[in-house]
């Protein structure tokens, strides 16, 4: 029987809630219980896109001029708010996303964090001074924001990943658009309602309930200085493309086929832990979560009975019962998906020693939950280990030595994260060296990081140019300017 809970969502265009003018009315449904309908919405229309763009490129002429300490300001207002709010963030997240209650409570307090920390950052923004080749000349480089950012995000983290675009984006003195993904309205619309409680200008942020088919055109509108994206590769390439027709800046990230290397020397019982943290944390669905467990042959019996007994006692179920450590996948098309790799490795030879496939029960029935899984046999060469998994799956694969590892590591087009676990410091070395990666961690999951370090990878994980997190970010959000100043 269809329950709802349903609100009904809108645009959020220059300080005012819209309704969107589409006419086709879309529903967002629990993951764990598609009977439960949790929001409805009206999908915007290239009008309400431009009315969007045009309030935050009005409300940028002011905001550029506002003193950066003062943008912190609203900053700090913001991330007190969602830390107020942290309960409601959270059941809202697992209602929509599916993720566990204690995950969806973690990513809300990084979330705050993040805007604290870029909020920090508005009373460090600097240029610097430079010696001249000439007396009584002066040459300064000055920090200036862009104009309007296009922000783009994903439905795997609906509160941290526009919360890290969004604060580094204002903090410089650039105004916002943000079209978040159609999976995840409900969490972006509390995320606005926050800002509008923490009195941020109107205009200064915007957001709208848009169709991905819409994205290209609002790439392409004159006041838009810049667009960032984190997703899958087909869809960054896309944007990739449209910006570079118009030569605007670009910052994407994108997929990972991140691996957890396990050396000979390794704690056993550590690389365990860390395997089923990465592999079914978010239920695996996380652009660094460990997409292959690349296992030392002396070892790789002993890792492998213990990792599948591990497996065996995770908790499916809904995110906000107690006890549940994985939750359902978001939707039908990403269970497919999962559930099609999977059958890819048996096809190729590969053996599933624990899972593979929908937990059954009645609970289940409604839901989109796929066991936890652990297949072995796998080889670097096999479909899944070529192609982002983005569900609960840890793949391993066995090697005789470091140097077949780091090979293997690297035999990928990505590189997002990756980890080892050792105690030997020639083979820490050799990974944090030789890793085609932009984040290399030595006995840590391939997930997780911290907002003060810069976020980015190699290969086609990103576009390689500019940095997310961290001071690094401002980057992106700034162009700088040269002036010479001679004393009369």
């Amino acid at each position: 029987m269809t329950t709802t809970t349903a609100t009904e969502l809108k645009n959020f265009v220059n300080g005012e809630w819209v309704k969107p003018s589409g006419t086709v009315l879309k529903e967002g449904l629990n993951p764990a219980n598609t009977n439960e309908v949790v929001s409805s919405f009206y999908q915007s229309t290239s009008e309400d896109i431009t009315k969007a763009i045009d309030a935050a490129h009005e409300s940028f002429q002011t905001w550029k001029k506002t003193p950066a300490p003062q943008r912190g300001e609203y900053l700090y207002k913001i991330a007190d708010l969602m830390e107020e709010k942290k309960d409601e963030l959270a059941k809202t997240i697992v209602l929509e996303e599916g993720k566990t209650y204690n995950d969806a409570v973690k990513e809300v307090g990084y979330a705050a964090g993040i805007v604290k920390f870029y909020a920090g950052e508005c009373r460090r923004l600097k240029g610097t001074i430079l010696e001249a080749d000439m007396p009584n000349i002066q040459i300064e480089t000055k920090p200036e924001p862009l104009g309007v950012v296009l922000v783009v995000t994903p439905w795997n983290f609906p509160l941290s990943i526009p919360a890290w675009k969004t604060a580094p984006a204002i903090a410089s003195g650039n105004t916002v658009v943000l079209k978040a993904s159609s999976e995840t309205p409900l969490t972006v619309m509390k995320f606005m309602e926050i800002i509008e409680q923490a009195g941020v200008p109107k205009g200064v942020v915007n957001q709208v309930l848009a169709p991905g088919k819409l994205v290209s055109e609002m790439v392409h509108h004159d006041a838009v200085k810049a667009v960032t994206f984190t997703g899958s590769n087909s869809v960054g390439k896309k944007i990739y493309a449209e910006a570079a027709k118009d030569m605007k800046r670009c910052l994407l990230e994108m997929g990972g086929k991140n691996p957890l290397i396990v050396m000979d020397d390794a704690n056993i019982e550590e690389a365990v832990q860390l395997a089923v943290a990465g592999g079914y944390g978010q239920t695996g669905q996380a652009c660094t979560a460990t997409g292959r467990v690349i296992v030392h042959e002396k070892i790789a019996k002993e890792f492998t009975e213990k990792l599948v007994a591990k497996t065996k006692e995770l908790k499916v179920g809904n995110g906000m019962q107690d006890g549940i450590n994985m939750g359902p996948q978001v939707n039908e098309s990403e269970r497919k998906s999962t559930l099609d790799l999977i059958q890819s490795a048996i096809d190729e030879g590969a053996t599933v020693l624990t899972g593979g496939g929908i937990p059954q029960g009645s609970e289940f029935e409604n839901g989109y939950f796929v066991e936890p899984t652990v297949i072995t046999g796998v080889k670097s060469s096999m479909t899944i280990s070529k192609q982002e998994v983005f569900g609960p799956v840890n793949s391993i694969i066995e090697v005789s030595d470091i140097d077949e590892a780091i090979e293997v590591a690297n035999d990928v087009d990505y590189g997002l994260s990756s980890a080892i676990c050792t105690k030997n410091l020639d083979y820490m070395n050799k990974a944090l060296n030789e890793i085609e990666a932009g984040i290399v961690k030595v006995n840590m999951t391939t997930t997780g990081t911290f907002f003060q370090a810069p976020f980015g990878g190699y290969k086609q994980s990103s576009t390689g140019t500019y940095k997310e997190l961290g001071s690094e970010a401002i980057d992106f959000y700034c162009q700088y300017k040269t002036r010479y100043i001679k004393s009369s």
